[in-house]
């Protein structure tokens, strides 16, 4: 297990794959195989307008932070009008805050792009996960890996061990 802290972005191809991924993580984190620190997700039902981003609210503590900084950078991803220069404006405005986290702003331009009408994304914080075995839980759950913050080599087992 690996006690580094990880960003991670996951695209989803329904509306509800996030928040089905969601619950297997949840019995992932009871079975000490992840360590969740936050989540929120996005849902885009196809024929809706904007997505519906929900918190996951992990550690009432830390929670209002959080909430805050999911705040601002989905509702910017998601609720500003796509509309050339006021969506690069926003994104440009909140790439400082995610810098922290290894989210560039291109970055943050490629995961607008991704998901979209009908899909869902999982945005995750988490630590001391154990790869291999998270990866056998969610397997079959047509996601993609959209972002992540973790090194070549930590990216590369991800990816081997979620099959995308």
């Amino acid at each position: 297990m690996s006690a580094m802290t990880a960003s991670t972005v996951w695209k989803f191809d329904s509306s509800d794959g996030a928040e089905r991924a969601v619950g297997l993580l949840k019995d992932a984190e009871a079975d000490k195989l992840i360590k969740i620190l936050d989540h929120a997700t996005v849902s885009w039902p196809t024929g809706e307008k904007k997505p519906k981003i929900s918190h996951g609210h992990e550690n009432t503590k830390r929670g209002v932070g959080w909430g805050a900084f999911w705040g601002l950078l989905l509702g910017t991803l998601f609720m500003v009008p796509v509309l050339g220069v006021a969506a690069g404006a926003g994104i440009a405005a909140i790439s400082k805050a995610t810098e922290k986290l290894g989210i560039s702003e291109e970055q943050l331009e490629q995961i607008r792009s991704e998901i979209t009408e009908g899909t869902s994304g999982l945005f995750l914080v988490s630590e001391e996960g154990d790869l291999d075995r998270l990866g056998e839980r969610l397997r079959g759950m047509n996601m993609t890996l959209v972002q992540t913050n973790l090194t070549p080599a930590e990216r590369e087992l991800l990816l081997e061990t979620f099959g995308s």
